[in-house]
């Protein structure tokens, strides 16, 4: 993949647990620089309908032909909401790139699921994400961790560097997370 400065990303958050549904936000951003568009769709708290609300909410989009990255807060949403990244890249046809702050804890994770209906459903889609890589994101800041579908390593690393532009977090993402839960709570709330 040629990757121009301005690529196409679409970095999507969850908003904060206080509403049922919850909504989860797209922003859609060229590069790291230039917010394009906001997307919303809405999920169930700790169901099952994030990935195709995903797939709809990308494929709906008028932005949908121009989308060359999906960026995830996770593989988690709304609680315990497992997202498909396999099944979203298979749908989209865009590479996906899963951001995380810290590398998550697995063991933690698994018992978590087993308080919810279907656990072994929702454990075989958070393992599908696959190996989880450590990345420095900016020069001088804190690593983070990514998992992949669709994209190689190189390009995924070079797109996370080139797209975070005032954090460790790229852009997509970060504004995602303050649109979502500025609207959900009347101010944004943690880390972005």
């Amino acid at each position: 993949m040629h990757i121009k400065p301005e690529i196409r990303i679409l970095g999507i958050d969850d908003s904060s647990l206080h509403t049922e549904p919850v909504m989860i936000v797209g922003a859609m951003f060229r590069g790291g620089d230039w917010l394009d568009g906001v997307l919303r769709s809405h999920i169930t708290k700790d169901g099952n309908d994030a990935t195709p609300a995903i797939i709809r909410m990308v494929t709906g989009s008028k932005h949908f032909g121009q989308v060359r990255v999906l960026m995830f807060d996770g593989v988690t949403y709304a609680g315990f909401n497992v997202v498909d990244i396999d099944a979203v890249y298979k749908e989209t046809g865009i590479g996906c790139i899963v951001i995380m702050r810290d590398c998550p804890d697995l063991e933690g994770i698994r018992a978590a699921l087993t308080h919810l209906p279907d656990p072994d459903m929702r454990w075989e889609m958070i393992m599908r994400a696959g190996e989880i890589y450590r990345v420095v994101s900016r020069e001088g800041e804190k690593p983070i961790y990514i998992q992949l579908c669709g994209i190689d390593l190189e390009e995924a690393r070079y797109i996370v560097q080139l797209s975070s532009t005032h954090s460790n977090v790229p852009e997509p993402l970060r504004v995602a997370h303050l649109i979502a839960t500025g609207i959900v709570c009347g101010e944004s709330t943690g880390k972005a």
